[in-house]
């Protein structure tokens, strides 16, 4: 009995002090609130505006205009949430509401004056207007971003570009004026970036003056065309042209496959290409072509043309460099994505950093608050470095831009390999960031309506379309190639391409890295300029020995791939780098520039130390690349006060973020859950 109430005893006494214990915490704890980081983060001691400037140069005043006639439309579903409006896509919905919805914001801005002189107004001023009005809309919804981007870019670029005269007279105005409605049926079943192996065959009737286009097997027919499976009326197809039975190559041809009540046209086949990971506002569709005939005069002539009597006619000889001038002045595409890459790394940065300057998580010490996500040197290691790297892909986008509104017939290759290398990087960098601020994010990452998460499956895709990114480092590989090998036959300097270091002897690196040099911007252009000089040398000289042994170069390249790759990132961070290093000499001595100096470093530091060809090649020392392993996180440390400010240069409105960017515990209130229901006053008698 004595053991019984000797157990009873201790568990009242359990009991009892649970009970106390519990009455206590109830008494004393706090509940979470929201604290803006303005007031808790130190003024920025630059101008945000003058850093956004740099970012989007002469376009920032039409970028806001975009922005604006966005988010003031009902079109655009505006939702309130923690007391802030924002917009996005109802992602909800299904595939069909989607497309719908895509078109019908397409109308509103057609009908507000968006497109108005897209096409039809010429010169550089007019382009990288082109260019900010396509990549902003792409900012609310890729497919919106994507439609606009096939019918203008591509359809109508393809127009511009490709036609002559003829074609411009009677299609441009009508497709600034949505009058018809474009898309690019390039890409076929079985080949996507081996264009020149494409398998739809054109053929010339003289006794009409038509050609015939036809899909001769499956693998030939049209895939992933933009725009096809609801809305296009009319295509630039792009064909084998076969005249008198010799296979001229590669032409585009115009081609009405839809009549103006959206009835497919007689000899056309038309399905959907059915639901995707991403870009459901986007009808990507299948086309096959059961001999069309199309009048001679939809050929587009810029380099060929054909004559009423059959004649094949081109001042280009050559096929190969016909091809290469035929689809030069489609590069608009790889320039588009590249600068749209920024875009969306800037909303997942903007949004991962604004939550981990507001949410905490664990004390340090007993009875202390819990510390900011941000204020974790392991948190600051995993977003604060991506944000250099943002800054500094934009700088080199920027770049791209102006000089392909610039381009001239000597310039166009540089077009090429500098659209070729940012495309890549940026958009491996634009994937990257985005899952990285997702996990930064935690649980609230995973929420449509905080964008990170989704954006991934939206932008997947920029990873392979106009080009996949491994088989452009080994476009840019076997340029550079080129280029050296030209100027030893000529016996000449190299020139172009940001090549000419190499006419200089090789720079040499410290045996032993101090952080001050790690940030000397002499240091950095050294170890850049030396891993592409190196690298391009080992390449070129695996090359020669293998075409000595009597290997063709095709299977030359095939097999040289992991070295060219390596090349085709060197160079790509040294032009990076080049162009960062072009910008910040525009700004004078203060505190903007001091940032500047900061973000550089970082940028520079971190490829060091991500990227293995430093040590696998030898250009770092173990010693050397365990001092820039430190330096990242004293940079990080440095970095870490202007955190906010660098996000706010960005420019993104609020409205364009997701809730968890401001009051994210005020968002995810009851109240919010009571009010969900009346956030979208304009689809109630729309389905």
């Amino acid at each position: 009995m004595d053991r019984v109430n000797f157990r009873a005893k201790v568990l009242t006494g359990h009991l009892k002090n649970h009970e106390n214990l519990a009455v206590d915490l109830l008494q004393t704890a706090q509940c979470v609130n929201y604290s803006p980081p303005e007031l808790s983060e130190p003024l920025p001691d630059f101008n945000t505006k003058s850093l956004r400037k740099l970012l989007d140069g002469e376009s920032m005043d039409e970028i806001d205009y975009i922005f604006n006639l966005m988010i003031k439309s009902h079109l655009f579903c505006p939702r309130e949430r923690g007391g802030k409006v924002f917009i996005s896509p109802d992602f909800n919905k299904s595939m069909e509401h989607q497309r719908e919805m895509t078109m019908r914001r397409i109308d509103y801005l057609r009908e507000q004056g968006a497109f108005d002189g897209w096409l039809t107004r010429k010169g550089p001023d007019a382009e990288r207007s082109g260019f900010a009005r396509g990549i902003t809309f792409g900012v609310y919804d890729h497919s919106l971003g994507i439609k606009l981007g096939v019918h203008f870019y591509l359809w109508g670029g393809a127009i511009q570009f490709m036609g002559t005269k003829r074609h411009h007279d009677k299609w441009l105005k009508p497709t600034e004026a949505y009058e018809i409605i474009g898309c690019f049926a390039m890409t076929e079943l079985g080949h996507g970036s081996n264009v020149r192996g494409i398998e739809t065959i054109t053929r010339y009737d003289a006794s009409t003056q038509e050609f015939i286009i036809t899909t001769p097997c499956e693998s030939a027919q049209k895939y992933w065309i933009g725009g096809a499976a609801n809305h296009a009326t009319h295509a630039v197809v792009f064909s084998q042209l076969k005249i008198n039975g010799v296979n001229q190559g590669v032409h585009a041809f115009i081609a009405q496959i839809r009549d103006a009540n959206g009835n497919v046209c007689p000899n056309v086949r038309i399905a959907d290409c059915g639901h995707k990971i991403g870009l459901n506002g986007v009808d990507n569709g299948r086309i096959w072509f059961d001999n069309l005939r199309i009048p001679r005069e939809n050929l587009l002539n810029s380099v060929a043309d054909v004559s009423p009597d059959g004649q094949y006619l081109s001042a280009i000889k050559d096929p190969d460099q016909r091809f290469a001038a035929f689809l030069a002045p489609l590069l608009s595409g790889r320039v588009t994505i590249a600068a749209g890459s920024m875009n969306i790394t800037k909303i997942g940065l903007a949004i991962a950093i604004r939550y981990s300057l507001s949410r905490r998580a664990f004390s340090i010490h007993p009875n202390e608050p819990e510390v900011l996500l941000l204020d974790y040197p392991s948190h600051q290691r995993r977003l604060l470095p991506l944000v250099a790297k943002t800054y500094a892909l934009s700088f080199a986008t920027e770049y791209l831009k102006n000089i392909y509104v610039n381009r001239t017939r000597e310039s166009i290759k540089t077009v090429h390999v500098v659209s070729s290398a940012l495309k890549a990087t940026a958009t491996w960098h634009g994937m990257r960031t985005l899952q990285e601020c997702r996990e930064a994010c935690g649980g609230q990452g995973l929420k449509t309506e905080n964008h990170v998460g989704h954006l991934k499956s939206e932008f997947d895709v920029q990873l392979t379309f106009e080009g996949d990114n491994y088989v452009l480092m080994q476009q840019i590989s076997k340029a550079l190639l080129k280029e050296i090998s030209a100027a030893k036959r000529r016996n000449k300097p190299v020139k172009g391409l940001g090549l000419e270091h190499l006419n200089k002897p090789a720079p040499i690196i410290p045996s032993r890295l101090t952080s001050s040099t790690l940030r000397t911007a002499q240091f950095q252009t050294d170890i850049f300029c030396l891993r592409e000089r190196d690298l391009l040398h080992r390449f070129e000289t695996e090359v020669s020995q293998r075409e000595a042994q009597g290997e063709n170069m095709e299977h030359i390249f095939t097999v040289t791939y992991q070295i060219a790759e390596d090349l085709g990132r060197a160079f790509s961070d040294r032009l990076v780098l080049q162009k960062f290093l072009d910008v910040e000499a525009t700004v004078p001595a203060g505190s903007l520039k001091n940032v500047l100096g900061l973000l550089r470093s970082m940028y520079t530091t971190i490829v060091m130390e991500e990227d293995a060809s430093f040590l696998r090649y030898g250009y770092l020392s173990t010693d050397n690349a365990a001092v820039v392993r430190k330096e990242v996180l004293k940079l990080c440390s440095e970095l870490r006060p202007h955190a906010l400010a660098l996000v706010t240069s960005f420019g993104i409105p609020d409205a364009l973020l997701g809730p968890i960017a401001f009051n994210w515990i005020d968002a995810n209130a009851w109240s919010s859950v009571k009010d969900s229901d009346t956030v979208f006053p304009v689809f109630t008698n729309m389905l």
